[in-house]
């Protein structure tokens, strides 16, 4: 089998995720783990679900994602690749392949994700087609998720303005969702944009692939721009992301009367750059875009170990859920990020960052920079 059969095999074995694959291609050859036996893998740590799931994969998923990778426009990119774009790499939580229909260079050209609510109010939509016309007109492409609202507003202008744009999808590419922006999504590969997945192909869209496709728009994009959110949208997940991953948060401020502004109020609150015009967000990237296309050594950083918790502070605390007490239990007075709470507690990193989120909500822990800590 070639290494991207293989890496589709990987794909398949529960438990693991981009995370930890991502750790054992750097920390093994691959084709010398390719080798291993159940002996070998079972000292890495692998039960008997993931040996039995890695020596038995679902061929039909395999067989229809190389049959679709030979259809026009249509190609499949992995780690090893160099056509995988460069930010993307950067992140601990890169996806292993990446379906792609489009044009795949367009992946790797400097861009900024827009996102906001899929409720938005028309001063939302005036402001989204506003700055991805403007993005356009100085030449970065505009990433968003397909999704309704301010994510099809801002495809669509920049597609409009036949600018580049990048939909990154919760689902399969052949189960495009929502079903009414088929038609966008079209435009978006005809005006030399792409259309990006995890997914395999045939993959139905559920909840859980929202949150984590979040980090892949963060992941592609210098920098995050939020239009309109409320204090629960999935738009602050992204901007989380984005923290976690060292990019560079925008936000738009809004009638404090507005229940779509709170989200947006919050991040600026946080320290998000407040947006009032294109040059606030040219300013910002101006290094970035220049350093996109150096290459430092991919997987050149390994996760820290999970700090142990310092004492807390004497106070009366929220009823937890057993997810939230288990990151509580982590966070001290020293930062410690995502990806090393992800890791302590055993739990995936789209979980942690959502049940994060709501203990900051809680008022619990608060982000700072280099992770979370206790408030």
């Amino acid at each position: 089998m070639t290494h991207l059969t293989k890496l589709l095999a990987l794909l398949q074995v529960p438990q693991l995720g981009a995370q930890r694959i991502g750790r054992l291609l750097s920390e093994v050859d691959f084709g010398e783990f390719c080798q291993y036996d159940k002996t070998a893998l079972k000292q890495m740590g692998w039960n008997e679900r993931q040996i039995q799931r890695w020596f038995n994969p679902e061929h039909k998923w395999i067989d229809q994602a190389l049959q679709w990778a030979e259809q026009d426009q249509q190609q499949i990119l992995t780690l090893f690749d160099e056509d995988y774009p460069f930010l993307l790499k950067q992140i601990s939580t890169a996806p292993p392949v990446l379906f792609v229909r489009g044009n795949v260079e367009s992946l790797s050209l400097p861009q900024i994700a827009i996102v906001g609510s899929r409720d938005y109010s028309h001063y939302g939509e005036h402001w989204a087609g506003h700055f991805s016309a403007e993005l356009v007109k100085h030449q970065l492409a505009v990433t968003s998720g397909l999704a309704i609202g301010i994510d099809g507003f801002c495809h669509q202008r920049a597609a409009n303005e036949n600018g580049i744009t990048i939909a990154v999808l919760g689902s399969g590419l052949d189960q495009v969702y929502p079903a009414r922006h088929k038609k966008l999504a079209e435009q978006i590969v005809a005006t030399s944009g792409a259309l990006v997945s995890e997914f395999f192909p045939s993959q139905p869209p559920i909840a859980e692939n929202f949150p984590r496709r979040n980090r892949i728009i963060s992941g592609l994009s210098l920098g995050t721009l939020v239009i309109e959110a409320t204090v629960n949208s999935g738009s602050l997940i992204t901007a989380r992301y984005a923290l976690e991953q060292g990019r560079e948060v925008f936000a738009l401020p809004n009638a404090v009367q507005n229940p779509y502004s709170e989200g947006c109020h919050k991040l600026i609150k946080e320290g998000a750059l407040l947006v009032e015009n294109i040059d606030d967000i040219l300013e910002a990237i101006a290094w970035q875009r220049q350093s996109v296309h150096i290459q430092p050594n991919l997987f050149d950083t390994k996760p820290k170990q999970a700090v142990k918790s310092a004492p807390k502070l004497a106070k009366k605390l929220p009823e937890l859920t057993t997810c939230q007490q288990q990151l509580f239990e982590q966070i001290s007075l020293e930062p410690i990020s995502v990806d090393d709470l992800a890791k302590a507690t055993d739990m995936a990193v789209e979980t942690a960052l959502i049940e994060l989120l709501n203990l900051e909500l809680l008022g619990v822990v608060k982000q700072v920079s280099g992770g979370y800590v206790i408030t």
